[in-house]
């Protein structure tokens, strides 16, 4: 069935998608999986990642979704009917179901921050940031209930639609959150020891490279760009037929690599002038705002207001991922939108409180050395967006008429003919081929394959 509703302009879809996009991925996972990976090197493998093989896969999956103009299940089943190809939507769904359990704890974490800050309780003289924030995660009750806060607003704004919720919010949050980055660029650039942190973050030390950095940095862009999981395939459903795919593409694309750029210019001369260390992990980002607006006037109002668009920014992603979940259900039956969103949002928090929980009551529990929460991350990023980026990007080439593909493509827009031929010659052999080998190294196959040849 198709879809009833419709971005009302392309510029709310571009908003809404780039906060699909942009959210947590960029701004609290980018600088501390660089911060664990190497610094400038994993960061240059991340653009790259994100323009030669994001772009495209995004590209691919606003072609699914438009020309179909149904969620990511139906489209696939109406592209390849009688088939089993339309598992690439269900593998989109369940991956967002197990990412936003995970994702709607940090997105409570930032609840937590912000209600602190509306009552002066986070910037004190002389603070531990690192305690405070092991502290406040540390606590079993408060961080389920702010996980619940979380997903309840994400519930709410998801059952009112896509023009009355999502691309409502999206059009007010998303410019406002970019001014207020530069005010903590601007203050983090002139701390003491501030080039110290840009030449981490932007000169590469390719020694530092490693498979399993190639694999974060490849998973880091799908991540930050919302591919591999069909949420495009579902938000550009609701696109009209009159746009072209390529601007919004490139428009999302580097949004995200502009905001990837300003989290790091904002976050990583700060590390170095206050001493901390890069590698912090996931606390990385709470223990460092502070730390930074502590040394502003009027510290504490900027942080509130930063955690407020952080928050908001991190709600945007949120609601991309329940939004193919619940569209998945509704199959454009609209009546029944309230009603799935309540039920699947109940779901998630029910499988996101272990994730909660993983640095409390049971951070004694681990999964091949990681934590729960840990886990989770690490299975969503480098294995199942990997795998549904692979399978997107053989069932493209391999299902749609390269007709049909040059039409949607081209459509409304100035490329010709070699731009389209670029797109599908990396659609249909680079992709692929990329993540094969990737996969192949992480596992240990790749270097037994190499010594025979020695």
């Amino acid at each position: 069935m198709k879809t009833s509703e419709q971005w009302s302009s392309k510029i709310g879809f571009i908003l809404s998608a780039a906060g699909s996009a942009i959210g947590v991925g960029a701004i609290w996972k980018l600088p501390y999986v660089t911060g664990i990976s190497g610094g400038g090197a994993f960061f240059l493998l991340f653009i790259l990642f994100s323009l030669f093989i994001g772009f495209p896969l995004l590209l691919a999956e606003f072609v699914i979704g438009r020309s179909t103009q149904k969620e990511a299940v139906s489209a696939y089943r109406t592209l390849a009917p009688n088939t089993n190809w339309h598992w690439i939507g269900k593998l989109g769904v369940f991956t967002c179901f197990l990412l936003l359990s995970f994702y709607s704890v940090i997105g409570g974490w930032i609840v937590i921050y912000f209600a602190k800050g509306l009552f002066g309780g986070i910037i004190s003289e002389g603070a531990d940031y690192a305690s405070v924030f092991n502290d406040t995660i540390g606590n079993p009750m408060l961080v389920i209930g702010a996980q619940f806060v979380f997903l309840a607003f994400t519930v709410l704004v998801v059952a009112k639609g896509i023009q009355n919720g999502i691309e409502k919010v999206s059009k007010i949050l998303m410019p406002a959150l970019f001014i207020l980055f530069f005010v903590l660029i601007i203050r983090s650039l002139t701390l003491d020891n501030a080039m110290e942190g840009v030449k981490f973050f932007l000169a590469p030390d390719f020694a530092s490279i490693t498979s399993q950095s190639i694999l974060y940095a490849m998973g880091q862009a799908f991540f930050s760009l919302s591919v591999g999981v069909s949420v495009m395939v579902t938000y550009s459903s609701y696109l009209s037929k009159k746009e072209s795919l390529i601007q919004p593409a490139i428009s999302i694309v580097s949004m995200n690599l502009f905001i990837a750029l300003l989290a790091g210019l904002a976050i990583f001369p700060a590390v170095f002038s206050l001493g901390l260390e890069p590698a912090e992990g996931p606390g990385l980002l709470f223990v460092v705002l502070p730390a930074v607006f502590d040394q502003i006037i009027f510290g504490e109002a900027f942080l509130l207001g930063f955690l407020a668009l952080f928050l908001f920014a991190t709600l945007t992603s949120a609601f991309s991922m329940l939004e193919i979940i619940v569209a998945s259900l509704v199959k454009g039956k609209e009546e029944k939108r309230t009603k799935y969103a309540y039920i699947i949002g109940v779901l998630i928090f029910a499988v996101g409180v272990p994730s909660a929980l993983s640095y409390s009551v049971f951070d004694n529990i681990l999964i091949f050395s990681k934590n729960i929460f840990d886990s989770a991350d690490y299975l969503v990023s480098n294995i199942l967006m990997p795998l549904g980026v692979f399978l997107i990007s053989i069932f493209v080439p391999l299902k749609i008429k390269k007709s049909k593909l040059r039409e949607e493509v081209l459509q409304h827009s100035s490329l010709g003919a070699t731009a389209f031929n670029i797109w599908f010659f990396i659609m249909r052999y680079i992709i692929p081929l990329v993540i094969f080998i990737v996969f192949l190294d992480i596992t240990g196959i790749l270097d037994k394959i190499i010594a025979i040849f020695k």
